[in-house]
């Protein structure tokens, strides 16, 4: 029987859309995606940013070998810039001294800051809360939309076929095709590559295998505008500041389109859904916020909650499975799915096909083992 394609991409995220586009280059592909537009979950709610300090040390290479896709994208891939420069400050109490200290002995290139000089840098920081802090000056937003669409463009180009609102049904493997039920129809391929996010655990299962230990968590994002607080007489301007975070991760903040997003960064574990954010939640993240700053906040303009996907270990799941031939986990991403996107899809195309890396690439190719579904089996 001859296959529909040569590989077949669950999940039209940016894991998903990425790895296609470079599939698509030597291989017919298709893309099957269960909502109406790719990136409707997790990167359509990212929080847009780039640091290569953010992570485990798989986690940091990955996003630090991508860094220069964003820095320097292939001709014609956007029309806009990717990443904008935008400094990361972490800081820490007093009674997380320590936490600041290990930190940069694992990152000998952040900068200490004194308590004085983080404030400096952004205004409304409690000068009694924060003791310390560290500066990574390699940091930028991302646009998110413009990668996914740069992806997307270079797909179509290159002959894949998206095909949204597709139901995936069942899956089953008859010793020499993968056989995928969407609908009232079937669709083929020898290799099924499960990019489907916080749906990549059921994929697999559907697939007649475990799902790794893959757990979605939520995280709730809220916008406020600093300047209708009750206690804040001057204008501020937030456009230059930096990305906040809490050194023990327990909230951030940054810049957006003239207000300030804060999350925090709370981990709930979910089932797979279109998730949406809870009170107590948005509750929590406005208590940290306002503890840390000088800031009363008066009103929540906007509020949302994705969900971001682990393995048990917090690192990338990306493989074939040993216990079925053809199915390639692409999964795990956690909260770095779009910031190391190019890497892991150079990683996975190479897997996948043999292809050769670039220089700036190869790097990549080093964490195979670490990144395997082999280790959870």
């Amino acid at each position: 029987m001859k296959a529909d394609f040569d590989f077949l991409v669950v999940g039209a995220g940016i894991a998903g859309t990425s790895v296609a586009a470079e599939l698509a280059g030597s291989a017919r592909v298709a893309i099957l995606e269960r909502e109406e537009r790719p990136g409707y979950h997790a990167t359509g709610r990212s929080a847009a940013f780039f640091a290569a300090s953010y992570g485990s040390d798989v986690v940091r290479g990955i996003s630090a070998a991508s860094e220069h896709f964003f820095r320097n994208p292939p001709d014609g891939f956007s029309e806009v810039p990717l990443l904008r420069p935008r400094d990361s400050l972490f800081i820490a109490r007093a009674d997380q001294w320590s936490a600041l200290q290990q930190m940069r002995g694992e990152i000998p290139s952040l900068q200490a800051l004194s308590s004085d000089q983080a404030c400096r840098q952004v205004p409304i920081l409690n000068r009694g809360y924060v003791e310390g802090a560290l500066r990574d000056g390699n940091c930028g937003d991302l646009d998110v939309d413009a990668i996914l669409q740069g992806y997307l463009r270079q797909f179509r180009d290159r002959g894949g076929q998206l095909k949204c609102n597709t139901q995936l049904e069942s899956l089953h493997f008859d010793g020499q095709l993968w056989m995928l039920r969407c609908g009232d129809g079937f669709i083929s391929a020898p290799v099924v590559v499960n990019a489907a996010g916080a749906w990549a655990g059921k994929v697999g299962e559907l697939a007649g295998i475990s799902g790794l230990g893959l757990q979605p968590m939520q995280r709730t994002a809220v916008l406020i505008d600093p300047n209708k607080s009750a206690n804040q007489g001057e204008k501020l301007d937030v456009a230059d500041w930096p990305l906040v975070v809490d050194i023990d991760e327990h909230f951030y903040f940054k810049p957006d389109a003239g207000l300030l997003l804060i999350s925090p960064a709370d981990e709930s574990p979910r089932g797979p859904c279109d998730a949406q954010p809870e009170e107590l939640d948005i509750a929590i993240a406005i208590d940290r916020f306002q503890k840390a700053t000088q800031i009363n906040v008066q009103r929540v303009e906007h509020s949302w909650a994705g969900l971001r996907t682990f393995s048990p270990d917090r690192n990338f799941i990306v493989g074939f499975d040993p216990r079925i031939t053809g199915f390639f986990w692409l999964a795990g991403q956690g909260g770095y799915g779009v910031q190391s996107a190019p890497g892991l899809s150079q990683l996975t195309n190479s897997l996948l096909t043999g292809a050769t890396l670039s220089a700036d690439f190869s790097p990549v190719l080093s964490f195979r083992e670490e990144v395997a579904p082999d280790r959870f089996l």
